[in-house]
């Protein structure tokens, strides 16, 4: 029974503190494709076909399973052998800066319109050091990304 009470007064201290209490861990899809399903099982019914890179949140992993959220804030289930610990992140506003160094004064690399993948290589502060797949690296600002 104490032990019952204390899993419920830790559950609830996480709840109070807030989404903001815990990183949120990222993974991005690691084959060229895969399905994502309204439940955890092979037989629920397929929700959609995400591409190899497209980053997601995972929200809690049970059995072979990973329940995730999406960048529209969508939660549905991958398989988690579907899933890479290799990061990207998606461009969510309409057009991104990405800067040669972590600073807004910075000389512009090049910009990424709205949905384009690009992949993680380092957290700086409120900046992500970012790569194109054209090979273009620099920084862009946390805020204008959505899978960090």
């Amino acid at each position: 029974m104490a032990a019952r009470f204390a899993y419920f007064l830790a559950v609830a201290a996480a709840v109070l503190a807030g989404p903001h209490a815990v990183a949120a861990d990222f993974r991005s899809v690691a084959d060229g494709a895969a399905v994502l399903y309204d439940a955890p099982s092979a037989k629920a019914r397929k929700l959609y076909v995400v591409n190899q890179g497209y980053p997601f949140e995972i929200v809690v992993v049970v059995e072979g399973w990973s329940k995730v959220r999406d960048a529209s804030g969508e939660l549905m289930w991958i398989e988690s052998k579907h899933l890479a610990d290799r990061r990207t992140v998606l461009v969510k506003s309409q057009l991104a800066q990405i800067r040669e160094a972590a600073d807004d004064n910075a000389p512009m690399v090049f910009q990424a319109q709205q949905n384009v993948l690009l992949e993680l290589l380092e957290v700086a502060g409120g900046w992500l050091r970012v790569r194109h797949r054209d090979g273009q690296a620099g920084y862009v600002r946390v805020t204008q990304v959505w899978g960090a």
